[in-house]
């Protein structure tokens, strides 16, 4: 049986489970970019991530002996929470594995999701750790590993989301912009895309710390990264699927590559413009319009807001990232003379009356004249970094621009 067809059977398999969530045109957006920007709200699903789709669409299809047998997992976020739905709802035992640095609140929710259907076990300290230990049950106990992304039921799953583009808006549609973690989402959606609107043009996006598909498509064939900044976790993998990555390969447009930090400022814009709470990943689409404003002027788009499983405690991560992004946020270190009046001179003659120091770390040593400070500043304008650069030359003191230093930034700031 063809992709396409799956979908379409997945669609019946999911029409009792799974909401059909709303395609609404984003007034602001639409307005800033001279386009017509739709937002797919996957983000309101019961899980709050499209996940839901493709981790029932497998579990349901499962023969009565693997029912019988149970399910196993690993995820440490939205894969997990749709695999305990799911279970919960079918009846179907599993065990999900997670990360033991696995947020409390993720680790609440997939129980509260999946209640007494599924056992959580928290193993290792990454997502790779918790996968091992997972695929391990699931071989010695005769389980069914449910694949958060690289499994045919599971793309077909999550391409349900395209019919219901398709449905809800009747005309021509130029752009689709979908995340990309392993792809299962891009696959499923793009190959429906490539049967009932061949001329829509389907654009991928992923978190510059983690371009895993967009390296493999380059490469010609699927790679795996060394290393991958693990911030937007809900599309930061090391390596995609094999099956997802032969599909996006034909049917993707292009790819992009969205810097963290940009990221981190469309869910802060999001928040205080549009009352909406997005996880990194569920921002990705919207981040990416910037990086094709030319393109889309005067075109429709729609972009997937795949989820919004966002832990608070990440708010003041959020807020620096996009701050150090957007240019108003800096780090110095600064030979700070160690005489009285020394930091008063600091603040009269360098900064200007808009910049804030929000970071002083500081040990006075007795026996030097100077010593080293670990200077945080926030400013309103992102010009006047020149300028307090500029005015510390001037007035003797000697520094390091810390941003630009990325392994001595994260050592001494984190």
């Amino acid at each position: 049986m063809s992709l396409f067809n799956e979908v379409l059977n997945a669609k019946k398999q999911l029409a009792e489970v799974v909401a059909a969530t709303p395609l609404t045109q984003n007034l602001n957006l639409s307005d800033e970019f001279k386009s017509t920007i739709l937002l797919k709200r996957e983000d309101l699903q019961i899980v709050r991530s499209y996940k839901i789709r493709g981790a029932y669409n497998k579990i349901s299809s499962l023969n009565e002996k693997e029912k019988a047998n149970g399910i196993v997992c690993a995820s440490a976020g939205n894969h997990a929470q749709g695999v305990a739905y799911s279970c919960n709802l079918l009846k179907i035992h599993g065990k999900i594995y997670m990360p033991k640095t696995t947020p409390k609140q993720k680790v609440k929710q997939v129980q509260l999701f999946g209640k007494s259907f599924v056992e959580i076990v928290l193993t290792g300290d990454t997502f790779d750790d918790a996968y091992a230990s997972a695929t391990a049950d699931a071989i010695q106990n005769h389980k069914t590993f449910i694949h958060p992304f690289d499994d045919e039921k599971v793309i077909a799953g999550q391409g349900t989301v395209g019919l219901e583009i398709l449905e809800s808006y009747k005309e021509p549609i130029d752009y689709v912009f979908v995340p990309i973690g392993g792809g299962g989402l891009a696959s499923g959606l793009s190959e429906v895309f490539k049967h009932l609107s061949p001329h829509t043009k389907i654009i991928g996006v992923e978190p510059k710390g983690a371009p895993s598909m967009k390296t493999s498509i380059e490469e010609n064939k699927n790679t795996a990264l060394k290393t991958i900044d693990k911030f937007v976790d809900g599309a930061a993998v090391k390596q995609v699927g094999d099956k997802t990555f032969e599909i996006c390969r034909y049917n993707l447009e292009d790819i992009i590559l969205v810097p963290e930090g940009k990221v981190c400022t469309t869910i802060l814009r999001l928040y205080n413009e549009e009352a909406m709470v997005v996880e990194p990943a569920g921002a990705l689409t919207i981040a990416a319009l910037d990086f094709y404003k030319d393109k889309i002027k005067g075109k429709t788009v729609v972009c997937i807001v795949s989820g919004s499983n966002n832990d608070i405690e990440r708010t003041a991560e959020i807020k620096e990232r996009s701050l150090l992004y957007e240019g108003l946020m800096h780090y110095f270190m600064i030979q700070f003379p160690q005489r009285p009046g020394a930091l008063k001179e600091f603040v009269n003659n360098i900064l200007g009356p808009d910049d804030d120091i929000i970071y002083f770390q500081f040990h006075k040593k007795n026996n030097r004249e100077v010593g080293s400070v670990v200077v945080g500043l926030e400013l309103k304008n992102k010009k006047d970094i020149m300028n307090i650069k500029l005015n510390m030359t001037k007035n003797g003191f000697e520094f390091q621009y810390l941003n630009d230093n990325q392994d001595l930034f994260t050592q001494l700031i984190g």
